[in-house]
């Protein structure tokens, strides 16, 4: 029944529906469909926007002092959990706990890169 559910949001997942869990997604489609009532427009808007300011903190987080870094962490790790995207939102956590973290800021740039590109291949 899940799978059937997944295929009802606004985009399809590459390579096929239903092979990944949501969890194992750059962005949870079905959290975002629930976030959204289904509305494709608005979803499309949303994730550009998510992916438009995961870029700016993405380049800022790097040479940011503590406190900018825990501001911006926590600012990501709210709109992240918004749209569905649990890994960059957990990984935000970890270094707005520790803005010193430089693995972590490693994790997120890559995070942020891998949901770059789901979110290019879904809206294509």
């Amino acid at each position: 029944m899940l799978e059937n559910k997944e295929n009802a949001v606004a985009f399809s997942m590459p390579g096929g529906e239903g092979t990944a869990t949501a969890r194992g997604r750059a962005i949870d489609l079905m959290h975002l469909a629930r976030q959204t009532m289904g509305d494709r427009a608005l979803e499309q808007e949303i994730l550009g926007m998510f992916v438009h300011q995961t870029q700016q903190v993405r380049e800022r987080i790097v040479h940011a002092d503590q406190a900018e870094c825990k501001r911006l962490a926590h600012g990501l790790r709210g709109s992240a959990g918004s749209v569905g995207a649990f890994a960059i939102a957990d990984c935000a956590a970890a270094i707005e706990a520790d803005p010193e973290d430089a693995q972590a800021k490693r994790k997120l740039a890559r995070l942020i890169d891998e949901a770059r590109d789901f979110v290019a291949a879904i809206c294509r």
